[in-house]
């Protein structure tokens, strides 16, 4: 059953349940622990660690050759439909544009829903056929670095838009479950906006309608004559925001910092706003 012609970036749990047995997709559930996926997870998905396997140990981002080598073992080519699902669905998702992967897919909202559809969970770790797999650089319309960010902070055409929550906008903490480990100096970018991703979506981790985003972005100055830059703490939210912006409000110039807090934060000598 070929999926190369269907370019709708969502998927629902039928469409999933219908592609279980095609091979020219892969499911990728993405979570920041392996909890959730060993109790149970949609057959034939390889699980992704927004931390282990997404950022190295300081929390940095990996570079391009170490995200090849996790494209690699999980058997994905580039003539391969990626379907992301769970936590860190829109992290995937929009990893994969930035890199200008052809066929990304996303389930909007929360794992559960498949279940929830009488659909079976599989305990059944895969083994991906390893594949090998060049990835582009990053487009810089999609991923910007702190150097990026740097030079945005100031200028009167670009909107640096925080979308954590107001604990840590304000400062009072930097990792969003009030955590101290590993904590660096907890605040905002200069200039930033904020707009919590909560404004943005529902309980269940869908999206809001596209009248209440709007009002909730516009409220906070940022239009879709914007430049913007979307920043949280891992690029998981931000990632999110990104998606509605630019697939459902039709905004034309939205790029996230994948760096985001957990890399600027720990660092000594970036300005922080409290």
């Amino acid at each position: 059953m070929s999926s190369a012609t269907d370019t709708d970036p969502t998927v629902d749990v039928a469409w999933i349940a219908a592609h279980l047995e095609d091979p020219q997709v892969q499911l990728i559930e993405v979570d920041v622990s392996p909890a959730a996926y060993a109790a149970g997870h949609i057959p034939g998905a390889i699980l992704w660690n927004a931390y282990g396997d997404l950022r190295d140990p300081a929390y940095r981002t990996i570079a391009l050759a170490e995200l090849e080598s996790l494209l690699c073992h999980a058997g994905i080519a580039p003539a391969t439909t990626v379907v992301f699902y769970g936590y860190g669905a829109a992290l995937g998702f929009w990893l994969m544009k930035a890199h200008s992967h052809r066929d990304v897919r996303m389930l909007l909202g929360s794992r559960e829903q498949w279940a929830q559809a009488g659909e079976q969970w599989s305990t059944d770790v895969p083994e991906a056929t390893v594949s090998s797999y060049s990835l582009a650089p990053p487009s810089e319309d999609l991923l910007v670095s702190q150097a990026d960010v740097e030079a945005a902070i100031g200028d009167p055409e670009i909107v640096l838009l925080d979308v954590r929550a107001e604990l840590e906008y304000s400062g009072e903490r930097f990792w969003p479950s009030g955590a101290t480990a590993d904590a660096g100096r907890a605040g905002h970018l200069p200039g930033a906006v904020s707009v919590p991703i909560d404004l943005l979506r529902n309980d269940d981790d869908t999206l809001k309608s596209a009248q209440e985003m709007g009002r909730a972005l516009e409220a906070a100055g940022v239009t879709s004559e914007c430049k913007v830059i979307v920043y949280c703490t891992i690029g998981n939210r931000a990632s999110q925001a990104w998606f509605a912006l630019k697939y459902l409000l039709g905004y034309s110039d939205v790029s996230v910092y994948y760096g985001s807090w957990a890399e600027w934060g720990k660092q000594a000598d970036t300005p922080v706003v409290t």
